[in-house]
C-alpha cells in the first residue's frame, strides 16, 4: 500500500472515531501525538460547534497540531482538581488482541499515559499496519523514558529481564547524542520476545513470568517500572477507563487510579478502505 494510501486509510479511521466519540458537549479532551492524530484533531474541527472545549495535549507536537486548528490547549496539569477528560484519542506502534498498547515510538509516552490514565475512555487510531495478535508481534521493541543518570542502570536490568539487545535511541542525528523527551529524559527501545496476553497465562502458554524468555504484558510492564530510573515504560496495558470508572464506584479502586491505560477501542484504517473497529468488550466491527 503506498504512502498515500497508509494516509488515507488513517484519515478514514480518525473521521469515524471521532463521529463515535467525540461530542460538542464535552468539556475537556485528550489529544495524543503522532501523524494519526492530525486528522483527528481535523475531525474534531470539522464536527466541533463548541468554541469551550479544552484540549489536553500530550507534548509538544499535538499542542501545536490543536493551535494549529484553532482550537484551544491547555497543559495537563492545569486541569482542575478531580477533573477527568471527557476523552482521550490517540494513536499506537501496535496494538493486540486484547487491546494492550505499544508507545513511546515518537517519544511522548510519560505524558501519553498521564492523558490516558485522565481520561474517562482512552480511543485509539490507527491503521492496518498496528493491528497484531500479540505485542512485538511486528513493532520490534518497548520503547522505556529514563532520566539520563541511569541509563547503564538500567540497560544491565533490562538484559537481565530477557532483552538481548536494548539500546539508547539516538537524535535524527547521531552526531547530536541521545533523542530527548519533553522532560528531557532518554528513550531506551528494549527488544524483547513476543509478549503474552492474561488469556494466554490462563489456558497455560506460560507464567508470563519470564522463564524461559516469555513475558505477559502487564507483568513485564510493573518489572520494568520497578527499575530505578525508569520514568515510565511504553506498555499501555490493564484496565481501560471504563473498568476503572466501575472499581472505583464499588468502592475497589486504589485512590490514586484515576483512569486506565488500555483503550476502551481501537478503530483500524484498513487496506480495502473500510475501518475495523476491536472494542473492549471482545467485539469486532
Amino acid at each position: 500500500m503506498t504512502d498515500t494510501g497508509i494516509e488515507a486509510a488513517k484519515r478514514k479511521a480518525a473521521i469515524r472515531a471521532v463521529e463515535e466519540h467525540f461530542s460538542p458537549d464535552f468539556s475537556y479532551v485528550g489529544i495524543g501525538s503522532g501523524t494519526t492524530i492530525i486528522y483527528v484533531v481535523e475531525a474534531i474541527k470539522e464536527r466541533s460547534t463548541n468554541p469551550n472545549i479544552l484540549f489536553v495535549p500530550t507534548g509538544y507536537q499535538s499542542r501545536q497540531v490543536v493551535t494549529h486548528a484553532g482550537l484551544t490547549p491547555i497543559a495537563f496539569d492545569s486541569l482542575p482538581e478531580g477533573k477527568m477528560l471527557d476523552v482521550a484519542f490517540d494513536g499506537a506502534d501496535e496494538v493486540d488482541e486484547d487491546l494492550n498498547c505499544i508507545k513511546g515510538g515518537g517519544a511522548c509516552l510519560f505524558q501519553e499515559k498521564l492523558v490516558a490514565e485522565r481520561a474517562k475512555k482512552f480511543v485509539c487510531v490507527a491503521d492496518y499496519r498496528k493491528d497484531q495478535p500479540r505485542l512485538l508481534t511486528n513493532w520490534p521493541t518497548i520503547p522505556i523514558e529514563v532520566a539520563p543518570i541511569s541509563i547503564n542502570t538500567v540497560l544491565r536490568s533490562l538484559r537481565l529481564l530477557g532483552s538481548p539487545n536494548p539500546h539508547v535511541r539516538t537524535g535524527l542525528l547521531a552526531k547530536a547524542g541521545p533523542l530527548k523527551t519533553d522532560q528531557d529524559f532518554f528513550i531506551i527501545d528494549a527488544p524483547f520476545p513476543v509478549l503474552l496476553t492474561a488469556k494466554d497465562t490462563a489456558s497455560g502458554l506460560g507464567a508470563g513470568d519470564g522463564t524461559g524468555g516469555k513475558w505477559e504484558v502487564e507483568r513485564l510492564s510493573k518489572e520494568i517500572n520497578q527499575i530505578t530510573g525508569v520514568l515510565e515504560v511504553g506498555l499501555f496495558c490493564g484496565l481501560d477507563g471504563v473498568q476503572a470508572e466501575a472499581l472505583r464506584e464499588q468502592g475497589l479502586g486504589k485512590a490514586s487510579v484515576l483512569g486506565g491505560q488500555k483503550p476502551v477501542a481501537v478503530y483500524f484504517g484498513m487496506q480495502d478502505g473500510s475501518v475495523k473497529v476491536r472494542t473492549a468488550k471482545g467485539g469486532i466491527k
